[in-house]
């Protein structure tokens, strides 16, 4: 199991390597008791989106991560990724838009991730 730190950055570089767009991570650690971590970000169609999702499962699954629960996958719209310390939120580009999250989750602190994007 990894530290949640690197589980995030596994996840994000996952995210990234198929072209996820504009990728964010919240610190929850001060507001929620859910994850350390959120990782939200979005795709440009349906496809995209599941090839993000099976990628970030992928990775999870190689370095020996609990995968604890994934939901939406069938809808295409939003696809939630449980793995504990990090909770990723995959939405299409609408949807990300009307639920906000980033607003919602506003108390949360951003994690830089410049370095781990290409």
């Amino acid at each position: 199991m990894q530290k949640s730190l690197d589980l995030l950055e596994q996840v994000v570089k996952a995210a990234d390597s198929k072209q996820a767009n504009d990728i964010v991570a919240l610190d929850m650690k001060e507001v929620s008791l859910l994850a350390d971590y959120f990782v939200i970000l979005h795709a440009n169609n349906e496809r995209q989106l599941n090839a993000i999702a099976r990628n970030i499962l992928d990775e999870a699954d190689e370095h020996g991560n609990e995968i604890k629960r994934i939901e939406g996958k069938d809808e295409g719209k939003w696809i939630l990724i449980d793995l504990g310390d990090v909770i990723i939120h995959l939405f299409n580009e609408e949807e990300r838009e009307f639920y906000k999250l980033e607003r919602l989750w506003s108390d949360a602190g951003h994690v830089d991730i410049s370095n781990w994007l290409d």
